[in-house]
């Protein structure tokens, strides 16, 4: 330490009455808000069976073009499949609300129309609000009682760059870079308590201290422009022109197959 530096004893009251009740508060608050989310997190809403419908037919389509190089369907199978899959893609059977009419319309509907979707915004922003509302209880409560405190002096050295981030509330150019002030001392903690939530909560938890940095505001925000609800009648014309290219290339894996099975057992002499 150079001569002009300031020495400092902290009073042992400090430590037992300001810095070891903010770090427990903040942990006790984490755990807290983990199981708070928890609770306000509504089960997920059943598909109606039409629109279950609609997803499996798109899904059926995909697996049998993926296996039409060598498929285990007989070519009376898979032609049949296909042209019922491609006549029904064309008329709208598969449509969770039916056929499409002449005159309906082309856009896609609005999002914020849809309940689902707006129930998904609703419990985005209450989460986000509990998120946000104990962090800033927490730093209205230091910045009030514990104001200009200096709590702890880290143990190795730092250059000059991190004397803002480390003694925030306290202004005096002369002082160490080492000590930290209370209001620095939450923000420590408010990003380095991620690791203890993992250990106590495991991986998947609500107390991540990174999900704060997203206010409810922006969460409003970015919510509408969330995935987008598909447009069904698109996908089922584009899949009918892609099973007509997988039937240029279908090939049944048991073609021959008994020709195969005679000449691997030696019933059938090879052919000259």
């Amino acid at each position: 330490m150079s001569s002009n530096a300031v020495s400092l004893y902290l009073d042992p009251q400090i430590r037992d009455w300001v810095l070891f009740p903010i770090t427990v508060v903040m942990i006790l608050v984490g755990i807290l808000r983990h199981y708070v989310v928890l609770l306000l997190q509504s089960a997920p809403k059943k598909l109606p069976r039409a629109a279950i419908r609609e997803q499996r037919a798109l899904m059926r389509s995909n697996i049998l073009r993926a296996s039409s190089a060598n498929s285990p369907l007989p070519p009376s199978f898979y032609q049949s499949i296909s042209q019922h899959l491609s006549q029904a893609f064309a008329a709208g059977t598969f449509l969770k609300d039916g056929p499409p009419k002449s005159d309906a319309p082309t856009t896609p509907a609005n999002p914020l129309s849809d309940p689902s979707q707006m129930d998904g915004m609703m419990a985005g922003m209450k989460t986000q609000m509990v998120m946000m509302v104990p962090q800033m209880v927490i730093m209205g409560w230091i910045n009030f009682f514990f104001q200009g405190f200096v709590l702890i002096k880290l143990p190795f050295p730092l250059t000059l760059g991190f004397k803002s981030m480390l003694q925030r509330g306290v202004e005096t150019p002369d002082m160490d870079v080492r000590w930290v002030s209370s209001l620095s001392w939450y923000f420590l903690n408010f990003f380095g308590l991620n690791g203890l939530y993992r250990l106590i909560l495991g991986n998947d938890n609500s107390a991540d201290s990174s999900r704060d940095m997203t206010t409810p505001f922006a969460a409003a925000a970015v919510a509408p422009q969330g995935p987008q609800a598909q447009d069904y009648n698109k996908l089922f014309k584009a899949e009918r022109d892609n099973l007509e290219f997988a039937e240029g290339l279908y090939s049944w894996v048991g073609k021959d197959i008994e020709t195969t099975v005679l000449k691997k057992y030696g019933r059938l002499p090879d052919s000259q």
